[in-house]
């Protein structure tokens, strides 16, 4: 295998889910799984795609256009077309409050600060507004700055209707409120579609204990902006650097190796995973995820999904092995997530800091080193293999209560629960 920074820097492109690139992508991961399987001498070890389709749309036109000038925007993907002049309203904090000022939103786009609450939207299709912007980034970033990019209208939105929405910069919000900006036109021409994406896996089965397994997770696509090279090449990478570990000293436990598709586009590549290999899920005990590492500078950081003896087991890992670490306590939102909802405890590995910022143009090579991947690296090694030749695994399996219903929340299931009891109220 090629040295990590210089396999990070092979992967530092635009990679989306379902594109070529993320394919391209794809295709050296696959490559240098097999040449390390090779180098260790393992003809039994060979990675594999596993393909899925994922909800995505193709975009013809999308345009922003208020008092003759033209206004940088992107698309929600899966929300619908629109053509058409509307009057402008901006609803402050989009609260029940201000939807009840607000009144009949027939034929009007709503500015909103943001769109992260379904509550929200719920409330923009019963008030039968036309579409939605959404602000972001800074007043004093530049489009471009702003990093704005189509994203997909999840499905946990569209499920109360379908709205078309856009995306614009801070700095044009600020400028339609500030000219009091009474009508704005919106083109949208978009068509679904489900293009395919694909995990790469390999399994290092276990010398002894191989009925039992773990799940060792990263995901090698990125959004449209950047390079994706903190967010996440350097996981990608680590895993690959661990894979080369374990394929050369197997574990006794099998260990299940899975370079996620798609996480960008909603965990589909481990949702995926998941819904491909019921079979293996009750043999699978433990679960590491791998999302960003090797910042130079920053703090390393493990969040601990499980009971609160998986907690205590890392704190004190930490402790024993010198390993200085911010721990976190809950759900996290990458690919250990599906594996936790189905009660597989998981410890997400990973190095955060200040200086740098993902999803956005700046996610790019400068802040990481080969150094602080290594570092991370020999921790991640040390502690999937203890956990992997141990007699007992030092943690069970199962969810405490307050994390089931964190689970529910983040996968959306809360808001299904109420509408079943409205239905059952109804009846």
């Amino acid at each position: 295998m090629k040295e990590l920074m210089e396999l990070v820097k092979d992967l530092s492109f635009v990679r989306v889910g379902g594109s070529s690139q993320e394919e391209k992508a794809a295709e050296l991961v696959l490559g240098e799984v097999n040449r390390a399987a090779q180098e260790a001498g393992r003809e039994d070890i060979r990675g594999a795609y596993e393909t899925f389709r994922i909800p995505y749309a193709e975009v013809g036109k999308c345009s922003v256009q208020a008092a003759g000038r033209e206004i940088s925007c992107a698309p929600f993907l899966r929300s619908g077309s629109i053509d058409r002049e509307c009057g402008l309203v901006y609803l402050d904090e989009a609260s029940e409050i201000d939807f009840a000022g607000a009144g009949d939103l027939e034929g009007k786009v709503v500015l909103l600060n943001k769109l992260t609450d379904e509550d929200v939207y719920k409330r923009l299709v019963e008030h039968k507004a036309a579409a939605f912007l959404v602000m972001q980034g800074k007043y004093y970033f530049t489009a471009e700055e702003a990093s704005m990019y189509p994203r997909r209208l999840r499905e946990h939105f569209t499920r109360n209707g379908v709205i078309p929405g856009f995306v614009i910069s801070a700095a044009d919000a600020l400028w339609l409120i500030r000219e009091e900006a009474e009508k704005v036109h919106l083109l949208l021409e978009q068509e679904d579609t489900e293009p395919e994406s694909r995990n790469i896996t390999a399994v290092i089965e276990g010398t002894d204990l191989k009925e039992e397994s773990i799940v060792l997770t990263a995901h090698y696509d990125s959004v449209p902006v950047g390079t994706g090279s903190w967010d996440n090449a350097t996981g990608t990478v680590a895993l690959l650097a661990i894979f080369r570990h374990f394929a050369e000293k197997p574990a006794r436990r099998t260990l299940r190796f899975v370079w996620c598709g798609s996480e960008e586009q909603g965990l589909m590549g481990s949702k995926a995973y998941v819904e491909q290999h019921k079979e293996l899920l009750d043999k699978i005990v433990f679960c590491f995820n791998f999302d960003m590492c090797g910042t130079v500078l920053g703090a390393n950081k493990i969040i601990v999904t499980g009971e609160k003896e998986l907690q205590t087991f890392a704190e004190q890992y930490c402790k024993l092995t010198g390993y200085s670490a911010e721990f976190g306590v809950g759900v996290h939102s990458s690919d250990s997530a599906p594996f936790c909802d189905n009660g597989i405890p998981a410890l997400g590995l990973s190095r955060e800091t200040v200086t740098a910022s993902i999803h956005t143009i700046h996610d790019l090579m400068p802040t990481l080193s080969e150094k602080a991947i290594c570092r991370n690296v020999a921790f991640a090694v040390r502690i999937i293999g203890d956990v992997a030749n141990a007699a007992v695994v030092p943690v069970k399996k199962g969810m405490p209560e307050e994390t089931k219903k964190e689970l529910d929340k983040y996968f959306h299931r809360d808001k299904e629960e109420d509408k079943d009891k409205d239905k059952d109220k109804d009846k």
